[in-house]
């Protein structure tokens, strides 16, 4: 459904995207992680033509961005990171005018009664949208993107500025479209939000895509499960650090691969009359995959040109 194949854009002699392959298969959605000054963006408002590519191509549904840009405007959807949502007029109003400008005629008042009960904006639809909350506001947004039903979507950090339960109210809308069958290109900063969301994960730093994979695939990269134990005792952590052949911190952290090799740390300390304090698995999370690719945390701003 998308396909991109080395994607090159500048800005003022400064190349933002280097060469970028995506592919999104129908029905699936694709996360675009990477820092603030990535490309991710740029990717988006190009496939959403917005923007025209120095090199490269890209297509939507098998029409091409830049020479089929009509075709592919009326198959797509986008719901980018500044609201295109009118203050002054209320949810039902946006979004009968968002169908009259997509030609639905009559119909663009039906469609439009549809969308505010699929969002759970009935009972605030004759409101100015002025008055919604962020959460409201951005369900909103994302129900004029979809007033024609497109069978591609393009989100572009939809939940940013979200409290946590205004992101799982979007997160659940976007898991009813990927039942529905829409394909979703997601670009986000939210690390969890890919994990819980994404089919696959793409992460793009300096203009070009350094890993890919699944949410899994990704982590299994990074390494295996840690074991973390503390001791009551700073004495019996010496002594642990010792037995386990690992350096000396107050937080014991051990690479482990599976049960079985925890069983035998936990046999080995207790062979040594060592009783932890407390125990946590922790498994690789995609701010480790993130911090891995990137040497970066997830979310940490880069400079930007």
């Amino acid at each position: 459904m998308i396909e991109v194949q080395g994607l090159v854009k500048s800005f003022a002699g400064h190349r933002v995207l280097t060469g970028v392959d995506l592919r999104v298969e129908p029905g699936r959605m694709l996360a675009l992680l990477g820092p603030n000054g990535a490309g991710k963006t740029t990717v988006v408002r190009i496939l959403s033509t917005l923007l025209r590519a120095d090199a490269g191509r890209a297509t939507v549904q098998g029409l091409d961005v830049a020479r089929q840009a009509a075709q592919v405007r009326r198959s797509i959807g986008l719901t980018g990171q500044f609201s295109a949502v009118d203050k002054l007029l209320t949810g039902r109003e946006n979004l009968i005018m968002m169908g009259r400008l997509q030609h639905l005629g009559r119909g663009a008042k039906a469609r439009a009664g549809e969308l505010l009960e699929q969002f759970s904006l009935t009972e605030a639809a004759d409101r100015p949208a002025k008055t919604y909350s962020g959460g409201m506001f951005r369900r909103l947004d994302l129900a004029a993107s979809l007033i024609t039903s497109p069978p591609v979507l393009f989100l572009d950090e939809p939940t940013t500025g979200l409290d946590p339960r205004s992101r799982t109210t979007m997160w659940e809308a976007i898991r009813q479209l990927l039942t529905g069958g829409t394909t979703i290109l997601l670009t986000t900063q939210y690390l969890d939000e890919a994990d819980q969301l994404a089919d696959r994960i793409a992460v793009l730093d300096d203009g070009q895509v350094i890993a890919e994979g699944s949410a899994d695939e990704l982590k299994a990269k990074v390494g295996d499960e840690r074991a973390e134990l503390t001791f009551d005792d700073p004495a019996d952590t010496a002594r642990a650090c010792a037995v386990l052949a690992v350096p000396q911190t107050e937080l014991l952290s051990v690479r482990i691969s599976g049960v079985r090799e925890l069983r035998l740390l936990l046999e080995r300390l207790d062979g040594a009359g060592l009783e932890p304090a407390s125990l946590r698995v922790k498994k690789p999370t995609l701010d480790d995959v993130f911090l891995s690719v990137t040497g970066r945390r997830g979310g940490e701003k880069a400079s930007a040109a």
